[in-house]
Formats: structure tokens, sequence, C-alpha cells
């Protein structure tokens, strides 16, 4: 099993990379390569098995076909320009989140090995009026240019995946939290943030009222779920391609309190509530309220509470 992870120098791609070198094995199969691919080349890692760290721009469709070339029998498709920066850059956006989809799609095709894809989507797909809760089978209303070009994604991996040149499932991630590392261009970005920086005895900014809601997932259910998407049986994926991974809805007073729990009071001292009108914005047409019934029937997961978010950041992520 040759397994490529692009990418591979993000953090969901890095925690996936190590939980496949731990694992060993990939649908029924040992792994006797991983490729890690970013737009600079990952950090090595230490592996049983071949593994390769390598740069790659997927807006160059050249070399996205010398990335692809080797041939392997898993991709994960992780590379994104997030949601604020795709908004704020829109050629960034379109220049990744679709032509760049559209040149991994298109390689793979041409050779003709049909590989299993996991493509990474996004709840920013749905908004609008539409009723809740939101089902797999609810119509996209995506209200901003990465949600509109993550929709374009999804309908571009069931189609190719109905003509047999990709193996293609595509999970529409919550919100991961807590992330580690430091903030990026992602709205959502201040959801790990008024979290893992009190944790680490910094000030936090929250730009959205307490009551907020929205939908959450921690980064190692995340990785879990990305592998057990990879081992579905096409079979069982049915015509569509596309689920909702499985989280839980909680209010920013709701994770604070979590927090609390768990890491008692101090760390919600350093959080300070401060209007964001940019972020408000793009936040406000997002959806919470969302039912993952086919993703649980497959086997997927959520967190038990979000008090496990906390406790998987000071176990796997918080800074010695």
């Amino acid at each position: 099993m040759n397994i490529l992870i692009i990418g591979g120098g993000g953090f969901l791609g890095q925690k996936l990379a190590r939980r496949l070198i731990a694992r060993g094995e990939l649908r029924g199969r040992q792994i006797a390569g991983l490729t890690l691919a970013d737009i600079a080349a990952p950090a090595p890692l230490d592996a049983p098995f071949d593994i390769a760290c390598t740069a790659c721009d997927i807006t160059d469709r050249a070399a996205v076909d010398a990335l692809l070339a080797p041939g392997f029998d898993a991709v994960f498709l992780l590379a994104a320009v997030v949601s604020s920066h795709a908004e704020a850059e829109f050629e960034d956006g379109m220049n990744v989140n679709l032509h760049g989809v559209l040149n991994v799609l298109e390689s793979l095709r041409l050779q003709g090995r049909a590989p299993v894809l996991v493509f990474t989507s996004s709840l920013a797909v749905f908004g609008g009026e539409v009723p809740d809760p939101i089902r797999d089978w609810t119509i996209p209303n995506p209200q901003t240019s990465y949600g509109t070009q993550k929709a374009i994604g999804e309908l571009l991996v069931n189609d190719y995946s109905r003509r047999g040149f990709v193996d293609g499932r595509t999970l529409r991630l919550p919100t991961i939290s807590v992330r580690p590392g430091r903030p990026n261009r992602a709205a959502s970005s201040f959801m790990s943030s008024i979290i893992r920086e009190p944790l680490n005895g910094e000030e936090a900014v929250c730009p959205v009222d307490p009551e907020f809601p929205h939908y959450y997932l921690s980064p190692r259910l995340c990785v879990e779920n990305l592998i057990r998407g990879a081992e579905i049986e096409a079979g069982d994926l049915g015509q569509s391609r596309t689920m909702t991974m499985p989280g839980r809805t909680l209010t920013i007073r709701q994770m604070i309190e979590a927090m609390t729990a768990v890491a008692g009071p101090e760390p919600a001292k350093l959080i300070r509530f401060e209007d964001d009108p940019a972020i408000r914005d793009i936040v406000s047409g997002w959806r919470f309220d969302y039912d993952p019934a086919k993703a649980l029937a497959l086997g997927l997961e959520a967190d038990a509470s979000f008090e496990e978010n906390v406790r998987y950041y000071l176990e796997d992520d918080r800074p010695a």
C-alpha cells in the first residue's frame, strides 16, 4: 500500500501521517510507502517503511503529474486555501481550491489506476435558507467563495468516482478544535485560539458573542475518521460519495465551561470578547445543526464531549 497525503505539511496532514505510521496498515494492507507533499516540503518523519517529503504546488499541473507519477493506492487531498484567505484573495482560493483539485483529479484520471481518494470539504458548503437540521442530502447553498469552491470539489469527486476514474469519498469537516500551533487565516481560527492560548497562559480574543453556536470535532477524532473514511468499501457509499463528519454543536460559552471543567478557572480569565465585523460577516452565514447519519452508520465518530477535545490538546499538542 503506497499512500500520498497532499497537504502533508499542515497540522492535520502531519497528524494523519503519524497515525498511519503507528498503524502500519490501511484497508487491510501493510503500508510500503508514504509520501507527504505540500507547497513547501514537510519535515521528514521516522517510519518503518519508505517515506518521502516533497514540495508540490497543486496549481501547477506539471508538478502534480510529476508528484503522482509513481502511482498511489490511496490519496488524501487535504490541501486548501482556508476560508478568510479565500474570501479576501479570490484568485488564491480559486487557484488552489478549484483548479488545484481539478489538476489532481485529472492527473489521476489519466493514470487509469482509480485509487482511493479522500477529499476534505467543509460545512461552508451550506448556508442560506435551508431548514434545520442539515442532512447529508441537503442541497449546498454556500455563502462564501471558499464554500462555493469546496462544493464544486465535492461534485467533481462524485462524478470522477461515478465514471470510475477514482474511488472517491468526500468528508465535510466540522470546525476542528482544539488545533495546535498558531492562528491561521481561517475565519474559524478563533475557535481554537480561545482555548489553546489560555491553556498556554496567553491572552485570546473572541470576535463573536458567547452564545454563538458551532459544530466541533477534535483533531484526534478527525484523523481517525479520515482513516475510517478511506477504509469504507465503495459499495457502502451509495450514489453520493459525500458525507458530513460527526461532531457536536456547542456555544462559545459551553466550550469555555468545558475548558474550565478540565483546567480550572484561570485560563478563562485570559479571554477577551471584542467584536470583529469581518469575521462576524463570514460566520453569520454558517449553520450549526447537522445530522451526520450516513457517517455514523459507516462507523465514523464524534467526541463524547468538548472536555475530551481539551484533554486531547493537553495530551497531544500543548507545548512542554
